[in-house]
């Protein structure tokens, strides 16, 4: 595994929660550095396969030389269509771990943090067109609010999407820095670095058209799942958390339970995890990428 990628949070509890069938066929949407792949391919058997997604192309530098190991350079929003091309009608379990890595925060020239000037990307796939820039410059007013608000639960919105417009007027926004520079009378020195963070996640998952992606792939893992089979999901911030603990507990994303004639409730899930498991203060030490994973594991009924 490359170590320019990150440690994965929860590995144990990860790994325990798939419930590894040792000839079973499993994916892991999000391969990245290939932490949890590798833990899921010790747990195989020569029967055993592996599946694993990833659009950034970064990534490929960390394929694993297996037999039983497949790679797939794409979007999971493609998950069906992939296992169907590979002959895999169902699957035993299904891991995804949302967090941005470290690898790409650290990569100045990728735009993700603003801890670099860099151009403003935040492109997890680079042949995609849509730049944080052409967001910043091109979208309207009343639309750029709504991410900010919805993406980025910035309750002042709409005061920073109408300086983001004036400022554009003068010259196009194009550099981490001149963003900031913008930003700077809304944010407050207590607050400064976790309301950056909130804008600068609004504009990532607009870019990568996260919160979509992510329903199309659950909606999908609920059709490959055998009976009996494990989805496993580790979020990092409250708008996927939501998604993922509504779709597990009601098989919908608004999280409204259907009842049969008896009151029975008809649910796809059972739901191991009542409550999402978390780092130990411990792994929180080494490891600051844990200290906001959520780990949550349903059960296909």
């Amino acid at each position: 595994m490359s170590d320019i990628y990150h440690i994965p949070a929860l590995l144990k509890e990860t790994i325990d929660g798939l419930q590894l069938n040792r000839n079973g066929v499993y994916v892991d949407v999000t391969f990245g550095g290939g932490g949890h792949s590798n833990a899921i391919l010790s747990g195989l058997g020569p029967e055993g396969k592996l599946i694993a997604f990833d659009q950034d192309e970064d990534a490929l530098l960390n394929r694993i030389d297996d037999d039983r190991f497949v790679f797939v350079q794409s979007n999971f929003k493609y998950l069906k269509n992939f296992l169907k091309y590979h002959h895999v009608e169902q699957i035993d379990g299904l891991l995804a771990d949302l967090g941005v890595s470290f690898h790409h925060f650290d990569q100045q020239e990728r735009g993700f943090s603003f801890r670099f000037d860099a151009d403003l990307d935040m492109r997890m796939n680079k042949k995609s067109a849509l730049t944080a820039a052409t967001i910043i410059n091109t979208y309207p007013e009343e639309k750029l609010a709504t991410i900010l608000y919805l993406y980025g639960e910035l309750t002042n919105s709409r005061k920073i999407a109408k300086r983001i417009c004036d400022k554009r007027k003068e010259n196009e926004i194009q550099r981490v820095n001149e963003f900031l520079e913008i930003l700077k009378p809304f944010f407050f020195r207590e607050k400064e670095k976790k309301d950056m963070a909130r804008v600068f996640q609004a504009l990532r998952i607009e870019v990568n058209n996260e919160m979509e992606i992510l329903q199309s792939m659950l909606l999908q893992s609920l059709e490959m799942l055998k009976p009996g089979g494990r989805l496993v999901v580790l979020t990092y911030h409250s708008l996927e958390d939501r998604l993922v603990k509504n779709f597990m507990k009601t098989g919908n994303f608004e999280g409204v339970l259907s009842k049969d004639y008896f009151g029975n409730p008809l649910t796809p899930f059972k739901v191991i995890t009542s409550k999402p498991i978390v780092a130990s203060a411990n792994e929180q030490s080494v490891n600051p990428r844990s200290r906001s994973a959520k780990l949550r594991i349903a059960e296909k009924k």
